[in-house]
């Protein structure tokens, strides 16, 4: 099972995306920063989970789309990494990375992480413990990011989550979402002091970026 992300069947999906251009995108429009309550966070917090609503930080930040247009997204982050994760999504957009669509699991009925997996969500806060470890996930901290989890899959022993990647399974497929080892997209992550799950032996998570 995903040490970070986990659930529910649904028919793979075989859309290409089509690569971006700068000719469709202006500049990025300004980062907006907010707190959050406890009726925002919905199903994705609870009052046992390790860390407050006070202590998350609700970012909407610009992000290209698979339609080569400018979008805006929000994550939910811990307050200690507003900075960085402003200044690593200005980066990803004006490297034309693009994101399919960037919203809080309580978005997701039951704040559902494999619901948002399928639908290539890419999120961070979601109070939830590993699986079969019993430990807080570094999602229910706001330390983590999965980012175009669809296209970039959980892999363990022949598993993989979310259940309708199992076309992205081939890591040689170079359509724009992707990533791989050295893409810039990942150093932009890396450069940063972010762990990239992509690089761990197992599971590999290359959905998964995280920054203790």
């Amino acid at each position: 099972m995903l040490p970070q992300c986990t659930g529910a069947p649904s028919e793979p999906r075989l859309t290409l995306v089509p690569a971006p251009t700068s000719s469709t995108a202006g500049p990025p429009a300004p980062a907006t920063v907010v707190g959050v309550t406890a009726a925002e966070l919905g199903a994705t917090w609870h009052p046992d989970c390790p860390i407050t609503p006070a202590q998350l930080r609700r970012v909407t930040v610009t992000h290209l789309g698979f339609d080569a247009k400018a979008h805006r997204g929000d994550l939910i982050v811990h307050a200690e990494l507003v900075p960085q994760v402003i200044a690593i999504f200005e980066r990803l957009y004006r490297l034309e990375f693009p994101i399919e669509k960037m919203r809080p699991v309580s978005h997701y009925p039951g704040g559902d992480d494999e619901l948002s997996m399928e639908d290539n969500n890419t999120s961070a806060f979601n109070c939830r413990r590993i699986p079969g470890s019993g430990s807080w996930a570094l999602h229910a901290f706001g330390r983590a990011i999965d980012v175009n989890p669809l296209l970039n899959p959980m892999v363990n022993h022949g598993k993989f989550e979310p259940k309708n990647a199992k076309v992205y399974l081939d890591r040689k497929r170079i359509e724009p979402g992707l990533l791989h080892p050295g893409d810039p997209a990942v150093r932009v992550f890396t450069d940063a002091g972010w762990r990239w799950g992509g690089n761990w032996k197992s599971p590999v998570d290359y959905q998964h970026f995280e920054r203790r």
